[in-house]
């Protein structure tokens, strides 16, 4: 499986603002006053609890953004799963830039390796089915890409990454709109010939609705398993099956054995506990 990339731009340009954000106007003034310019460390990021390893092209960046000289060496890939106490990466360089960097690094890398560790306890509890995890727009605002990464490194799968690249009739569209087939219809005459359109129904009535008209993807929000299982029949492979809503660490085994094609959970981005992970600085 090819493994998931950044681009180098949206990076640079995220760890930049956050090296400003925590540098301020002054710089880091601890670390002036007690660290001699001239002073060299070698550390490593070591794992503190068990999980999936995402996030180190930003933390790479924390530190060459702040000095080149600074030689950051990843022992793991994005996606690796790492165990408690295992070393990540081994940086070396110019002591000021190291400590001046360290907590941008690690805010990045706890944060997207917990998203990952997430989605991939998500992804086991489903591994025996055909269903794939998938992510939400429920991101924090502007870390979206990043995230999206996260949950690709822990074996899940990208919903749309915003409100341009797929449509997605909802609720309160439908609502809008008069109903189920004119919201179809005005998507429909609306979108491109490479935009997927994809319905929210919440009945297996609409569903009906849905498979009438036509549709590529079909939102079965918030519906029973015994329901879910016969929105399935009824889809009979014509349209991509789509389980959303309520989604738990206890409940999503038994929505993938209904044979949805994919199950959407906000927790991978929204609730995502960091991982724990530290920088030490070596000494002797």
């Amino acid at each position: 499986m090819t493994r998931p990339t950044l681009s180098p731009l949206l990076v640079e340009r995220a760890v930049r603002a956050a090296l400003e954000e925590d540098i301020g106007r002054a710089g880091d003034i601890t670390t002036q006053a007690i660290v001699p310019e001239t002073a060299f460390a070698k550390a490593v990021v070591a794992a503190r609890e068990a999980g999936v390893v995402a996030g180190l092209p930003l933390a790479r960046a924390a530190f060459s953004i702040i000095d080149p000289a600074v030689h950051f060496e990843a022992l793991v890939h994005d996606g690796a799963r790492v165990t408690t106490g295992q070393v990540v990466a081994r940086i070396e360089g110019p002591a000021r830039a190291i400590l001046s960097a360290e907590r941008v690094a690690l805010n990045f890398l706890g944060r997207l390796s917990g998203a990952a560790s997430l989605t991939a306890r998500y992804a086991e509890k489903i591994a025996h089915t055909k269903a794939k995890v998938c992510d939400t727009r429920k991101t924090t605002p502007l870390l979206r890409a990043f995230e999206k990464y996260a949950v690709r490194c822990g074996g899940g799968a990208n919903h749309r990454f915003g409100l341009d690249d797929a449509i997605l009739v909802k609720d309160n569209h439908i609502a809008v709109a008069g109903g189920v087939t004119a919201a179809l219809r005005a998507a429909k005459a609306f979108a491109g010939h490479l935009v997927k359109i994809e319905i929210e129904v919440d009945t297996l009535t609409q569903l009906r609705e849905v498979l009438e008209e036509g549709a590529d993807a079909v939102l079965l929000d918030n519906m029973t398993v015994a329901q879910l299982r016969e929105a399935v029949a009824l889809i009979d492979g014509k349209l991509v099956s789509e389980a959303s809503g309520g989604v738990t660490m206890e409940t999503i085994a038994d929505i993938a054995a209904t044979g949805v094609d994919m199950i959407s959970v906000g927790a991978l981005t929204h609730s995502a506990p960091a991982l724990d992970l530290g920088l030490d600085v070596e000494i002797g």
